[in-house]
């Protein structure tokens, strides 16, 4: 009877997919078999691994919607200690959309994880997981600036040093994290660890998420900086160049007299049609403009280098007038001169 139940409950786990903790973990096993691997991250075989990933994470997310697994009215001391690590989901899709490669959509696929990186850090500032400050946008950078009263200048020094300092105080605490997770991940992996050290274990993971979210949100406003500066100059130059050559043309049928034409122009639909001769006067008119077209742009250029050669030459001539006042200033009226001398 229990052998019946228990190949009832597979069927059914079967039927009804893969449950929210193995989603967490394929999701959370792939994106350290991707971070691991020597192999390229652009090969095919890694980007099956991303796209596995991501789809099980999405599942995930989807299902802990579908629970409410978390509100905003409760404290982080409300949350069992086993559904601690759900908060990491949104990170870890922000890290494996930013191995997609796929230089089309780059710009998009960033912007998608910044959009995971910050839900996930507002989650954690909304449980106070541990103290730090949300990435600034050009719209609350601004409201800040209003608020304090300081020139935009004096403000950028202020918000770098900020970020300085902040980056030295998440590097300390990069290590004392590490440091912190080895000792517990044996005891945890294992299910030998009480429910203290599984609650500080998850804390852990969510604090070291918190400065690689910060991190890679930097680093992705930089890239987005670079993506639409690359775009617009894309922009600029296709706009720049002008569009030229023929109009393009409709079919049309090609006989050889008149009586031809008005045959096959009878049928409906019916293509236009068109003889030797009028096909050939047409192309008569089309090399006229095209060469007369040329022709003012030659006289256009020619007419332009007269004028430069003409300015030069004047430049010349009043060099030489110029030289030749000097000379005179200096020189008495048939200096040089020694003919009819004796």
């Amino acid at each position: 009877m229990a052998e019946a139940v228990a190949a009832a409950t597979e069927e059914e786990e079967e039927v009804a997919g893969p449950r929210l903790p193995q989603l967490l973990e394929t999701g959370r096993r792939l994106l350290g078999e991707v971070e691991d691997t020597s192999e390229s991250t652009n090969s095919r075989f890694i980007q099956e691994k991303v796209k596995q990933g991501l789809e099980s994470l999405d599942k995930a997310s989807r299902m802990m919607a579908q629970l409410d697994l978390f509100s905003s009215n409760e404290d982080l001391e409300e949350i069992s200690s086993t559904d601690l690590k759900y908060l990491m989901v949104p990170a870890l899709q922000g890290a494996l959309t930013l191995k997609q490669v796929n230089f089309s959509h780059r710009l998009e696929q960033v912007q998608s994880a910044r959009a995971h990186f910050l839900n996930f850090l507002k989650q954690c500032q909304n449980y106070k997981v541990t103290k730090f400050e949300l990435p600034l946008t050009h719209d609350n950078l601004l409201g800040r600036k209003v608020i304090d009263g300081t020139p935009g200048n004096q403000q950028s020094l202020v918000t770098m040093a900020s970020h300085r300092q902040a980056k030295i105080e998440r590097y300390k605490q990069k290590k004392e994290l590490e440091n912190k997770l080895a000792s517990l991940e044996t005891a945890v992996e294992s299910g030998l660890a009480d429910e203290e050290q599984v609650r500080e274990y998850y804390l852990l993971h969510l604090r070291k998420w918190i400065n690689i979210s910060l991190e890679e949100i930097e680093s992705i406003d930089q890239e987005i900086m670079i993506l639409k500066a690359r775009d617009s100059g894309k922009q600029a130059s296709t706009s720049r160049i002008p569009s030229q050559g023929r109009p393009p043309t409709k079919p049309f049928i090609l006989t050889r007299d008149t009586t031809q034409a008005k045959v096959f122009g009878s049928g409906y639909p019916s293509l236009a049609t068109m003889t030797v001769n009028d096909w050939y006067e047409q192309r008569q008119k089309w090399d006229t403009r095209k060469n007369s077209t040329v022709n003012l742009r030659q006289d256009a250029e020619q007419d332009e280098e007269q004028e430069t050669k003409s300015e030069e030459d004047e430049e010349d001539t009043l060099h030489r007038k110029r030289s030749w006042d000097d000379w005179k200033d200096t020189h008495q009226r048939g200096y040089g001169n020694r003919q009819n001398m004796g």
